[in-house]
């Protein structure tokens, strides 16, 4: 992910301009304190997306390992088990 570097004064004094920048660009923007990396702003857009494909990722990783230690079932049963749950809330 490339990135521009900006001090932590142009945060405070130029805010719009590093909005404008993260959004158009889609880039995080780096801010430093002292000359040293302490906060990426990132536009929302891409924080959501950036969150959502973190999140798909762990599925992904919880699910590869359920196949690994074999807990796994066939779509039929796994869509029986559903039908039969769905049921059971709806006769409550």
């Amino acid at each position: 992910m490339d990135s521009a570097i900006r001090p932590s004064a142009d945060l405070r004094n130029h805010y719009n301009e590093i909005s404008k920048q993260c959004k158009e660009s889609r880039q995080a923007v780096i801010i430093t304190v002292n000359g040293r990396g302490d906060t990426a702003v990132l536009g929302l857009q891409d924080y959501f997306q950036m969150k959502s494909e973190l999140e798909l990722l762990r599925i992904l990783a919880e699910s590869q390992n359920d196949i690994e230690n074999g807990r796994v079932s066939s779509m039929q049963n796994t869509f029986d088990e559903l039908r039969a749950s769905l049921s059971q809330r709806q006769n409550r």
